[in-house]
């Protein structure tokens, strides 16, 4: 499944987290749209890759949303 990652930072001892965010549309000035809002994206993306759907790599995990949308369109 092509993804973009979201990086979001932990507090204090708890290490940072990999969401995993289904795109839609292209990449407009920096900004990603993703499949979880209508208004609400990635800024500064990384490239779209493949990403699994089972995730096996510790601390990342699939946005709960992008992934209901993934599995209703199956």
């Amino acid at each position: 499944m092509l993804a973009i990652p979201e990086r979001v930072s932990g507090r204090g001892d708890t290490p940072d987290q990999t969401i995993w965010h289904k795109p839609i549309g292209r990449v407009v000035e920096e900004f990603q749209a993703i499949a979880c809002g209508e208004e609400e994206g990635v800024t500064m993306p990384w490239a779209k890759v493949e990403v699994p759907l089972r995730l096996t790599e510790e601390h990342e995990q699939w946005c709960p949303d992008c992934l209901a949308i993934i599995r209703t369109e199956q």
